[in-house]
């Protein structure tokens, strides 16, 4: 290649360089020097069909004549540049360097055209001049107006990145006053050449920066995340202090404030930085500090297990020093007695875990009982540590938000002082207990009878009852709402079953009749008494066969209590007054009572038992009329089996005729299943009595409930009958009834729905089986 396309600049053609084929187009530029037309038409004539050197001529000679013509520059210096692309750049500096001069010449009066600026960039990019390159970018920002600068930048930039080191950073820092929104960037270039501290100054601006927006997508706390990670990355080589104005404490401080979910991490970062500086009894301090504030057991996990591998890892250290001096018989008291220390400071931490984590539990939820529990048995055998922890606990549980029994935690206290042999201060401690404002009456009454069993178990029998007596202690006519919230647990505590039923029990076995009478009439006056507590009353006057005033209690207990309660009342009332073998009279009456209001799902029993009682010691007449009103008072369910009892008893008492009429009432009311099994029943008792008219008559009856297709077990019966008893006219009849019925029955919509359906069913569990099979 020759090392020069062109000679030289004169305006006069060089006849080694034009042909004869060139006169017409060099008449043309002759004629029309100022004018662009001929030139372009020349240089695309070359371009077919000259050589690059007559080409390179004639775009030379163009732009000598017309140096202000943007189209013909761009073209000589594409065709330039596009001629040397192919070559080394280090090895062909000049041919470049020719190229560069050519630039330059059109940049003289075309300064203003970003297209030539970026040509010429570009073109300067592919030479191993960054120095000239830099300056030349410089240029091009300077000449060229700010809203062309963008197109300069997005070359700038892959500059910088490539030039890396000082010159990329200088760079950066003139992008970042035209585009702070790729500070992103910048700060990873800083990171790369090693500037943390002004990549943390940058982290800060774009922080305080409320409009910034990250183009990666980036969140606040992302960014920031970023920040300390590289605070603490990198702690020996940022710059801090007030010089600076970088506090790195007081960042991830202002964070541990602001992100609660992620305040292990901070609280490990922070100590991590701390060491990283070398101060390690900062770090330990930060350590403390982060055990003894955080919330979640999750943060206070990974914050302890930092805490241990750090103090491990400086005892590993120590004793591998202090081994290698024992080897070389060097004698160090200082450095061992700094290990020892070490190592019981270790061993210590790992002893506090448990009392840590619970510390973590009561931030948490002061109120959390369960867990003041827990620490009361961490203490062990520590009673001045256990005193305190129920001191603590009592102060910093609110009854009302307590979670768990807070009267357990009060009893236990208690019984701390008891298991001492310090009845005294037990008593103290249940006083005041027994004065808190706890969260529900229940818990109240729970705690009475906790003082009350604890005089119990030291046999002060007097004083139990005597604390039962306080705490039972009321008005003699009280209208207090047991479940009015708007009073305190105390004032409605002397409405408590719970506590009065403990405190009945307890007089019964420790004091007098009297006295336990007296508190069973205290619990009737209060209206809290319960179906138990009439049953328990009755049956204490009983033991003592106080037995008609017994039966006075069941009378009072039904006048509180309606049915179901008074079902179960009465039959106990019931069956002990039978016992007792009382006047008939008065049974009659209690019974009559007793089934006045009685709904017809208890009647059965009560009935059953006054009809038992009019056989034994009565007139069977009246246990007939008794049982006949049963037939009318009890459920539908239980009707037919009461009608089958009647029957049975008239039958033994009066014979067989006698119940013809019980009978016919029981097919008239029952439902027509249980009337057809009645027909029959009724048809075999005439049938034994040798009224075979009236059996058929019965049969006959009772065919209108039966189809043939569902219940052929009856006309077989029937037929069985005819044969037996009939003779060829009732047989006929019976069949002439039995197609009159099922041709009823066919006619019958209802029927064949249901009979359908009854038909699918069986189908399915047909198929069932099969499948089973």
């Amino acid at each position: 290649m020759s090392s020069n396309l062109v000679h030289h600049s004169g305006r006069q053609p060089d006849v080694a360089l034009v042909n004869d084929d060139d006169f017409p187009y060099e008449q043309d530029v002759q004629r029309n020097p100022g004018n662009t037309k001929p030139w372009l038409a020349y240089i695309e004539f070359k371009l077919q069909h000259g050589t690059p050197r007559e080409q390179a001529f004639i775009m030379e000679r163009a732009c000598l004549q017309l140096p202000r013509s943007y189209k013909l520059w761009k073209m000589y210096l594409r065709f330039r540049t596009k001629h040397v692309a192919k070559l080394n750049a280090a090895i062909w500096a000049a041919e470049y360097r020719k190229v560069d001069a050519l630039f330059e010449r059109a940049l003289i009066l075309l300064n203003k055209m970003p297209r030539i600026w970026e040509m010429y960039l570009k073109f300067l990019m592919q030479q191993p001049l960054v120095t000239l390159t830099r300056r030349t970018f410089d240029r091009a920002l300077r000449a060229l107006p700010i809203t062309q600068h963008n197109r300069i930048w997005a070359l700038f930039r892959p500059f910088a990145n490539s030039a890396e080191g000082d010159t990329a950073v200088r760079i950066y820092r003139r992008y970042m006053q035209v585009h702070p929104e790729d500070a992103e960037d910048f700060i990873e270039l800083l990171v790369q050449v090693g500037l943390y501290t002004e990549a943390v100054h940058k982290y800060i601006d774009i922080l305080n920066n409320p409009r910034f927006t990250s183009k990666n997508g980036c969140g606040h706390y992302e960014l920031w995340s970023d920040m300390v990670d590289l605070l603490v990355g990198h702690a020996p080589d940022i710059q801090t202090g007030h010089e600076t104005g970088i506090d790195v404490e007081r960042i991830i401080r202002s964070g541990i404030q602001r992100f609660a979910d992620q305040r292990g991490k901070l609280w490990c970062g922070l100590a991590t930085y701390w060491i990283r500086r070398g101060s390690f009894e900062r770090a330990r301090d930060i350590f403390e500090e982060g055990i003894t504030t955080v919330m979640t057991v999750r943060d206070f996990t990974l914050v302890f297990d930092n805490y241990a591998e750090f103090e491990e890892s400086i005892t590993v250290v120590l004793m591998e020093q202090a081994s290698t001096r024992a080897e070389k018989g060097v004698v160090d008291e200082a450095a061992d007695f700094d290990l020892d220390i070490r190592m019981q400071r270790f061993e210590q931490l790992l002893d506090r875990r448990q009392f840590l984590l619970n510390d973590v539990m009561l931030r948490q939820n002061p109120n959390n009982v369960t867990e003041w529990e827990k620490r009361v048995g961490l203490w062990g055998e520590n009673k001045q540590e256990v005193v305190q922890t129920y001191t603590d606990a009592i102060a910093a549980i609110q009854p009302k938000k307590a979670v768990g029994q807070f009267h357990q935690l009060w009893a236990n206290y208690a019984k701390f002082y008891e298991s001492g042999g310090d009845i005294r201060n037990a008593r103290v401690i249940m006083e005041k207990a027994v004065k808190v404002p706890f969260k529900s009456v229940a818990e109240l009454a729970d705690m009475w009878i906790e003082w009350a069993e604890m005089e119990l178990r030291n046999q002060n029998f007097d004083d139990a009852i005597k604390v039962m007596a306080k705490a039972v202690q009321a008005p003699k006519r009280s209208t207090v709402d047991y479940f009015d919230e708007t009073l305190s647990p105390q004032q409605r505590v002397h409405k408590s079953w719970k506590l009065w039923s403990f405190y009945v029990d307890l007089v019964e076995s420790v004091s007098s009749l009297e006295e336990t009478k007296k508190v069973y009439e205290r619990i009737f006056e209060l209206r809290i008494a319960t179906p138990q507590t009439v049953v328990n009353y009755a049956n204490l006057l009983e033991e003592h066969k106080y037995f008609e005033e017994s039966f006075k209690i069941y009378e009072r207990g039904l006048d509180l209590f309606s049915y179901p309660v008074a079902f179960e009342l009465w039959n106990l009332y019931l069956t002990k007054a039978t016992d007792r073998k009382i006047s008939i009279e008065r049974l009659r009456d209690l019974y009559e009572q007793a089934v006045e209001d009685c709904p017809p799902k208890f009647a059965k029993v009560i009935y059953l038992m006054y009809g038992s009682l009019e056989e034994e010691r009565g007139l069977a007449r009246h246990a007939m009329r008794i049982y006949e009103r049963a037939t009318r008072a009890v459920s539908d369910e239980d009707r037919a089996d009461m009608f089958n009892f009647y029957i049975t008893k008239s039958a033994s008492n009066f014979g067989l005729p006698s119940t013809r009429p019980i009978y016919e009432n029981a097919i008239g009311t029952l439902p027509d299943k249980e009337a057809r099994d009645m027909c029959l029943k009724f048809a075999d008792m005439e049938k034994r009595l040798g009224e075979i008219d009236r059996a058929r008559a019965i049969y006959g009856h009772a065919s209108q409930f039966c189809d043939p297709r569902t219940n052929p077990g009856f006309w077989s019966k029937w037929e069985q009958f005819e044969v037996q008893h009939g003779n060829e006219d009732t047989f006929k009849e019976m069949l002439r009834i039995k197609r009159s019925v099922q041709a009823q029955y066919n006619t019958d919509v209802n029927f064949i729905a249901s009979q359908a359906l009854a038909r699918s069913q069986k189908m399915q569990q047909n198929v069932g089986e099969d499948v089973d099979q």
